[in-house]
């Protein structure tokens, strides 16, 4: 008999949820989780008064009917698209309905197909690769304190408490204008990512975050990095998404 190696195909699975924290009255935050078509989404509405929250649930709506496409390259650029056009109904809504007043929101998306991840975003939403047992942030934050960080005026230490922390200089919904970054990666078996609103880092440190990583299930991962994140008092909604990578037929 000819010893046949069968290589079983790699599947991913996911688990997301949201909270609003312990300080603000309206959770503005969206979360999609489509493992069907390999696409995830946390998106961080701003505006207050319901405002963030029409923002990032009409971009999630707008992911959520998009279908798979065979090629990637297709694919990422229906994503695109898709956000492109929410950030242009955003701005005749505030037009019409809020007398211009500003609203938007934040996003970041994982889309993965065979052993290809990309990551699109705008704004502070994350995105985290956990790969034995190693945390790395993929999206780089469109903030004005990532910026000082870069150019080396400031340490990541000081970002954490700077004054202007909360400032980002691109979301969904604030400019005719968008610009979504895109980074291509490869992923593996047992890779774990992390999407999540500002939330959670700003309360939760990257150690807490991996302890919360190693926990068996992605379910009762999930929902500890939120109670962790309650622990140490989020002043701001708090969204998860964990989205693995197996073999299948192997228990999460």
């Amino acid at each position: 008999m000819n010893d046949i190696t069968v290589r079983r195909p790699l599947t991913w699975v996911s688990e997301g949820a949201t909270d609003v924290g312990t300080v603000r009255p309206l959770n503005e935050d969206s979360f999609l989780c489509q493992p069907e078509i390999c696409l995830w989404t946390v998106a961080d509405g701003m505006g207050g008064h319901d405002g963030g929250s029409v923002a990032s649930q009409m971009i999630v709506e707008n992911l959520s009917r998009l279908q798979s496409k065979a090629n990637l390259d297709n694919f990422v650029t229906d994503i695109e698209n898709t956000v492109t056009d929410a950030n242009n109904r955003l701005l005749e809504y505030s037009k019409v309905e809020l007398n211009g007043r500003i609203i938007g929101s934040t996003f970041v998306s994982l889309l993965i197909k065979g052993n290809i991840g990309v990551c699109l975003w705008a704004g502070d939403s994350r995105l985290y690769r956990f790969r034995q047992n190693k945390l790395s942030q993929i999206s780089r934050d469109h903030s004005h304190v990532a910026e000082l960080v870069s150019e080396g005026l400031i340490s990541e230490e000081e970002a954490k408490n700077h004054p202007e922390a909360n400032v980002i200089t691109r979301a969904v919904g604030t400019s005719e204008r968008l610009d979504i970054d895109v980074d291509v990666f490869d992923v593996r078996v047992g890779d774990l990512f992390l999407l999540c609103s500002d939330g959670l880092y700003n309360a939760v440190t990257d150690d807490e975050i991996m302890q919360c990583l190693r926990e068996s299930a992605l379910d009762s991962s999930v929902n500890q990095l939120i109670q962790t994140a309650l622990n140490n008092k989020a002043s701001d909604n708090v969204s998860v998404v964990l989205v693995k990578g197996i073999h299948q037929n192997v228990s999460v």
